[in-house]
């Protein structure tokens, strides 16, 4: 089993029960368990336009490989209507690879650790809360990039009271 982290982000719809109702869907796979999950946020869109989004943070153990993770998260947002349109198009669910244990990817399909989520709050405040001693592979650990992020809004307004892996990704 590898202890993965998945972004879950959106801002179409009834956002708050699709974020939900994806953690949902990731806990029935059988590959899937899900470890724990943050806190619910709003943030601000970044680089694009739209509502405001809701984020939340997941640690999952699977036994599926990396890519096989991305294609049940794909599957899932296509499921829950997922369009691209356009590039950053606000969007009923996006489902991102995060962090695969502390393996480091890079292939067409797929970038681990995710090439932006260190210039992003909606993914390191809600990581830090899972696992404030966490390293991001090629970046450090994630109190240590929490400051470059503190210019940008982000507010929690549902708390979690989830499990919290007490071991690094790779463990």
């Amino acid at each position: 089993m590898t202890l993965a982290y998945l972004g879950l982000g959106a801002n179409l719809g009834d956002a708050r029960q699709t974020i939900k109702d994806a953690v949902v869907c990731l806990a029935q796979h059988p590959s899937v368990t899900v470890v724990a999950k943050s806190s619910l946020y709003r943030t601000e869109p970044v680089d694009a336009g739209g509502e405001d989004y809701l984020n939340v943070v997941a640690a999952v153990d699977t036994s599926l490989d990396a890519h096989r993770l991305l294609a049940l998260c794909l599957a899932i947002e296509q499921h829950f209507g997922r369009e691209r349109p356009y590039p950053n198009a606000p969007r009923t669910l996006d489902l991102d690879v995060l962090l695969y244990g502390d393996e480091t990817i890079d292939s067409l399909e797929l970038v681990v650790p995710h090439p932006r989520m260190t210039r992003r709050a909606f993914v390191l405040v809600p990581l830090a809360e899972l696992n404030i001693a966490l390293k991001i592979p090629g970046h450090g650990p994630v109190d240590a990039l929490l400051p470059a992020v503190a210019d940008q809004r982000i507010e929690k307004v549902e708390v979690c009271q989830c499990r919290i892996p007490t071991r690094t990704p790779s463990s």
